[in-house]
């Protein structure tokens, strides 16, 4: 039967009507976001976006970038304020819960144990495993899986590690164990006979999620040049990259490693280079970057501080140390109380162990350092300590109130770029994760920091106990609030592991 032309109008108009009701909850799904903000100056360094737009959020991800507006459940109005990829620090030793909140209200998203790396990867992932402020991981650390192999420690470490993997400790006679014993090993070689079981468990800390190797090799200065060299190839087998503190301070062990580096093709990341360096910073530029443009895989990082920080005990301190370092012992400040030390406090203080803060570098070898486009920004940040060292607490901070606002070293968008899409870069390879992080972009992890251009600058310094910074208005992680009007979410835990995945 052919319906008449008025009822095909009828019918159509039905049709078009009830298609309207079922669609209309869907485009207002897709429309609709988690979180939306609104109206901030968007800054992606690796597209060159800076401008004015709306960002929406569903789940962990950024879903959509406009310049119309957007519709969400919570709506945050970031009038005046950057909307930036959340800063990663490669280089941070405060790896618990009240550290990342220090560095979560330094705009820090990711930080990573890479320098000096975890014994124990499944042991580490565990102790981390809902209880992160924002994202971790770690390289597996050479310097103590290499004493791990050594027959006269070994039986000692794996007593230590099971006691930690069984408590899950953090602390304790267990960790006390095993740093003794681990440094019992720092001025003996590693017989070649005993390398196999070095890259063994090496190799065994890579596949459960390490992001290549930890070889802090001045603080065991046994190792002979041959181990080392041999390390490099074994990284450049795995394609994981090695991030290495330096034999010593000067020109010499930069070579050491680019040499390495430059005859196996192995991927090199150079750390805290200003107090690896001193005052040979300029030649070591000059070194990587000419290892660089023949086209090694060689990196590096500063952090914008005139201090160090280290243990006592450290081979640093060795007999000598005044002349290598051409300090004294009132450039020592003990991190517990503050005090600067003479000869008689150092020495009370050698037998008790501890940590220092030691003042060493002169404020225009950092300027140069962190305005060369080819250095990072990392803090080195310390284990949570009321006193500990202030680039625990305000590292980014710092640098982009103090060196880029108020000196104006850089423009802001390179600036951001030092301490986001360079880092994500340093670790796509191993971690193909990081290839979403560092941007903000349609598909990138709704990792994000908003801070106030204007405002944003460290509190801490090291007269007094470590205070969070401020100009950090709104943190998230993976989606979730950790840093919310300028205040810590209370029990925000929403960061998960970066693991390396070859």
């Amino acid at each position: 039967m052919t319906l008449p032309n008025h009822l095909k109008t009828v019918f159509a108009l039905l049709f078009t009507i009830l298609a309207a009701a079922v669609l209309a909850p869907q485009a207002l799904a897709q429309d609709s976001y988690d979180i939306v903000i609104a109206n901030g100056r968007v800054m992606d360094p690796e597209s060159g976006l800076d401008g004015i737009r709306y960002v929406g959020i569903r789940g962990g991800t950024v879903a959509a970038i406009s310049e119309a507006p957007l519709a969400g459940r919570t709506m945050i109005d970031a009038s005046g304020l950057v909307v930036a990829p959340g800063f990663i620090d490669l280089h941070a030793h405060g790896q618990s819960a009240r550290a990342n909140e220090f560095q979560a209200m330094d705009g820090v998203t990711t930080a990573l144990e890479l320098e000096a790396g975890v014994i124990d990867m499944p042991g580490f992932l565990a102790r981390r495993e809902g209880d992160a402020v924002i994202n971790y991981g770690a390289s597996i650390a050479h310097g103590e899986i290499r004493t791990w192999v050594m027959p006269e420690y070994a039986e000692k470490i794996s007593e230590a590690v099971a006691l930690i993997q069984q408590t899950g400790a953090t602390t304790g006679e267990a960790w006390e164990i095993l740093d003794e014993a681990t440094r019992g090993g720092r001025y003996e070689a590693l017989a070649p006979v005993q390398y196999p079981a070095l890259w063994a468990r090496l190799q065994k800390g890579l596949d459960e999620g390490a992001l290549g190797v930890g070889m802090p090799h001045q603080y065991y200065p046994g190792v002979t040049y041959d181990e080392i060299f041999r390390l490099f190839q074994f990284a450049a087998r795995q394609d994981v990259p090695i991030y290495t503190h330096v034999r010593d301070m000067g020109v010499a062990p930069i070579q050491e490693v680019i040499a390495n580096a430059v005859a196996t093709g192995a991927s090199l990341h150079i750390v805290h280079m200003n107090s690896s360096s001193l005052w040979n910073y300029q030649t070591n530029l000059d070194l990587i970057l000419g290892a660089q443009e023949r086209g090694a895989d060689i990196t590096t990082e500063a952090y914008p501080y005139t201090a160090a920080s280290t243990g006592i005990r450290s081979a640093i301190f060795d007999p000598g140390w005044q002349q290598r370092l051409r300090i004294s012992y009132e450039d020592l400040q003990w991190q517990d109380t503050g005090e600067r030390l003479n000869e008689e406090s150092f020495r009370n203080y050698y037998e008790e162990g501890g940590v220092l803060i030691i003042h060493l570098m002169k404020p225009e070898w950092i300027q140069a350092q962190i305005a060369d486009p080819r250095v990072m920004v990392a803090s080195d940040g310390m284990p949570y300590a009321p006193g500990a060292h202030p680039r625990s607490a305000g590292t980014f901070s710092r640098f982009l109130g103090r060196y880029i606002r108020e000196q104006e070293l850089l423009p802001l968008m390179d600036a951001l770029k030092k301490i986001t899409l360079m880092p994500a870069q340093r670790l796509e390879n191993v971690a193909p994760q990081m290839k979403r992080k560092g941007r903000i972009q349609e598909g990138s992890n709704a990792d994000i920091t908003i801070f106030d251009p204007a405002h944003i600058i460290d509190t801490a310094d090291f007269d007094g106990e470590l205070s969070y910074s401020e100009g950090v208005e709104f943190v998230l992680v993976n989606g979730q609030f950790v840093v919310r009007d300028g205040s810590l979410v209370a029990g925000a835990r929403p960061g998960q592991p970066v693991l390396g995945q070859r």
